[in-house]
């Protein structure tokens, strides 16, 4: 009877997990129109805190964000029932091309459908900066750090620990100022540690038995090093999936390639470069988290294992990929929401969220100018289409009368015939 309360709010994330594209700021901006405007789950202010919040963590921050919308309403339960149908629909995508493959380039003959996703996906960035701004970015120090952080992200977009580094920055800012918000004595809450101490076990064992795997030959090893890779790469991965899948590259197409293991012709997890790349590029396309490229690789790499062990890879790569980013924030959120009643927690807050604003502002600068500056310069086609669809979004959405889902299908349908 409890999950059937929920309902409505679980087909909403599962609507949300297959139309949100353009990555984690472009998830933020559908989830502010979703589940901040339409639905009402959270409020603007809350949902930017929880965007600042997860950037801190290592993960998949749409993710992360997500889950602490499920975790508000509905507590641990919702929490990871909203994880689940938030990242299935993805990772059955990217595990299924890992077995189409083969047939990729008839496949290829209709990839023009996805041509207006990335500049719809600038549209939703910019609208949700321009809702934000006028949450977060009040006075005049968060007008400094936004600005700060608008040109470091612009100049920086690709470089791991810029986020990470903006965040920590702009919350110690607002700190050398207590008029606003004087210091007040709030009581120590209890913190449940079971969450954090199975992150570091899994991390741990994890690490043990695929080594141990590698060197004793174990019939079954693949598995293990599989889940060890991508619990590793889902712990330790600051910035998103273009840093995830660099690392991803390394492990997989270069590590194998290497002298070191050539020479001691260890048998170790690897995929083609034209493999890689293509599933790098298709996960791109398509709707949901960029770390569904887990379910991908893991099904990759165990390929030739046979048709059931590639099944279990492309399981054990969506797991273990999501794992660490669900573990850390379900148990950090509720030590930061105890934090926050601190006057030096509540102040750096105001730092903290106008970095968010400032990223996104210059996450659009950054995608406009990579993705069609060029071309509207040289008043090429396809570069004032892309233009067109931004503002055309952008202006959708302000309007706030067509849903996020339709003006989705109405890209991919405008990208099929044009």
């Amino acid at each position: 009877m409890v999950v059937m309360r929920h309902i409505p709010f679980l087909r909403a994330v599962f609507w949300h997990s297959i139309t949100a594209v353009g990555g984690p700021q472009g998830h933020m901006g559908m989830m502010l129109k979703t589940f901040v405007q339409q639905r009402k789950d959270v409020t603007e202010a809350e949902l930017v805190e929880y965007n600042g919040f997860c950037q801190l963590l290592p993960g998949a921050s749409s993710t992360q964000t997500l889950t602490l919308i499920g975790y508000k309403r509905g507590g641990l339960p919702l929490a990871i029932l909203t994880l689940l149908i938030w990242i299935l629909p993805a990772c059955a995508l990217m595990g299924g091309i890992s077995f189409l493959l083969d047939y990729f380039e008839d496949m290829g003959l209709k990839v023009g459908v996805f041509k207006f996703v990335r500049p719809m996906a600038i549209g939703f960035i910019a609208y949700s900066t321009f809702r934000i701004f006028g949450v977060a970015v009040n006075n005049t120090i968060t007008k400094v750090i936004m600005i700060v952080a608008t040109l470091a992200t612009f100049i920086a977009f690709k470089t791991p620990w810029i986020f990470p580094a903006l965040i920590v920055a702009a919350g110690i800012a607002t700190n050398f100022s207590d008029r606003r918000i004087p210091q007040t004595e709030i009581p120590h809450k209890k913190i449940g540690w079971g969450n954090i101490l199975i992150f570091f076990a899994l991390f741990g064992l994890a690490g043990y038995f695929s080594e141990t795997a590698s060197r004793q030959n174990w019939e079954y090893r693949k598995p293990i090093n599989l889940f060890e890779n991508t619990y590793r790469f889902g712990s330790l991965v600051f910035g998103g999936g273009d840093v995830l899948i660099p690392l991803m590259y390394e492990q997989y197409v270069i590590r194998p390639e290497t002298k070191r293991i050539q020479t001691t012709k260890r048998d170790v997890l690897k995929m083609s470069r034209e493999d890689f790349l293509t599933g790098s590029g298709m996960v791109r396309a398509i709707p949901g988290p960029v770390f569904s490229i887990g379910a991908f690789t893991g099904g990759m790499v165990l390929r030739d294992q046979g048709t059931l062990m590639q099944l279990l890879g492309c399981v054990i790569g969506a797991i273990g990929i999501f794992l660490p980013s669900a573990l850390l924030v379900l148990f950090f959120f509720p030590v930061w929401h105890n934090l926050k009643k601190y006057a030096v927690i509540y102040r750096s807050l105001e730092g903290i969220n106008a970095a968010v604003v400032g990223i996104m502002a210059g996450a659009t600068c950054y995608l406009i100018k990579d993705t069609f500056l060029s071309s509207l310069i040289q008043a090429e086609a396809i570069g004032i289409w892309d233009l067109m669809i931004v503002i055309i979004t952008f202006l959708l959405l302000n309007s706030n009368k067509i849903p996020a889902p339709l003006i989705v299908a109405g890209c991919l349908v405008l990208g099929w015939f044009i």
